[in-house]
């Protein structure tokens, strides 16, 4: 099979289309086959020799994936049947004509979706449903400020915060990304780029701050992060985009509020012992969001989520797609087509 592969880190024309064999599923793991994945920030650190996938998973780029099932392994339940259209969250392997999926971290796709707007869905949307619930138990009429609004994450966010029945504010570095935003539903949102969004958050609340913070910017935002964020509030950090060093009295300025930070990488959760009784976490947070959200995107549902693709690539053109993301030229998801 053909599949997104790097021989040695460094920029995106390191990319290739490369012949590697394809695998076979194991124990309690599905077969897929294909048909779009979609690019993460994961990825370019990973081509960058940054991010090694976790022990065990495949070298091959792709977090996500959408296709049909194509096989499956000894020990499946039997919730799954050849030709069956699935999305799903991965640890690495997307990138490719052929994936092997555990069978918890299955999910069936939509009517009326196709396989492009599919791939979308898996990563960003499970990361962002993960940072509101399961790590800051977000609650109805809370303020949350989402960095990176217009990202993947920050359009799955906004759209979940709204489900939530909470308040969705953003960061974004044009007006062009802003408007964006708005039209998914963000209640406010301030180009970081030219404006002190401290400020303006504290202006549009009213002085009272934001009760949860998405920041995968890090650094260089702790000071302003801190100066919006509301007495007891929760600062989840998700990513290090502008690195991990902080200047100045973190710690006296957190207490100060009480407030507290939390941290989360999804794709490096162990492979714990799984059970029908004791599911691991990856396959909690699935089958939650399963159950919770993924009906909202059907048609006739009220508020109905929608998967935000901003372009799309064949696979022999990685390249301009991971060039594309470094540039942050993209609004929403940028999807990878893969080839029959």
């Amino acid at each position: 099979m053909f599949a997104a592969y790097f021989d040695c880190p460094g920029g995106p024309e390191n990319l290739y289309m490369k012949e590697v064999m394809k695998p076979d599923p194991g124990e309690g793991e599905i077969l897929v086959k294909v048909s779009a994945s979609a690019l993460n920030r994961a990825d370019l650190l990973q081509r960058r020799g940054k991010y090694p996938p976790p022990k065990g998973a495949s070298d091959i780029l792709g977090l996500e994936a959408a296709g049909s099932v194509a096989g499956l392994g000894p020990g499946c339940s039997g919730r799954w049947k050849i030709g069956d259209a699935v999305m799903a969250l991965l640890s690495g392997g997307g990138q490719a004509q052929y994936v092997t999926v555990p069978e918890g971290l299955l999910m069936p796709i939509p009517k009326d979706m196709t396989f492009t707007q599919a791939a979308a869905i898996p990563e960003a949307w499970l990361t962002a449903f993960q940072l509101l619930h399961f790590v800051g138990k977000v609650q109805e009429g809370e303020r949350v400020l989402i960095h990176a609004g217009a990202s993947g994450v920050g359009m799955a966010a906004i759209q979940l915060v709204r489900l939530a029945k909470a308040i969705p504010i953003v960061t974004a570095g044009t007006q062009e990304k802003l408007e964006a935003t708005a039209n998914t539903g963000a209640a406010a949102g301030f180009n970081y780029k030219i404006e002190d969004f401290s400020k303006k958050v504290l202006e549009f609340t009213q002085g009272s701050g934001v009760d949860i913070i998405l920041d995968c910017v890090g650094g260089s935002y702790w000071e302003k992060n801190l100066n919006c964020l509301n007495t007891d509030g929760r600062w989840i950090i998700y990513g290090l985009l502008s690195g991990g060093d902080v200047h100045g009295d973190l710690l006296a300025r957190l207490l100060s509020k009480r407030a507290s930070i939390h941290t989360s990488l999804l794709r490096s959760r162990d492979k714990e012992a799984s059970s029908v009784f004791f599911p691991q976490y990856k396959e909690r947070l699935v089958r939650a969001f399963t159950e919770e959200v993924l009906p909202h995107f059907s048609e006739g549902t009220s508020p109905r989520l929608q998967p935000l693709v901003d372009s799309v690539y064949p696979l022999h053109a990685i390249a301009e797609a991971h060039r594309a993301m470094e540039e942050n030229r993209n609004i929403g998801k940028i999807v990878i087509e893969i080839p029959v």
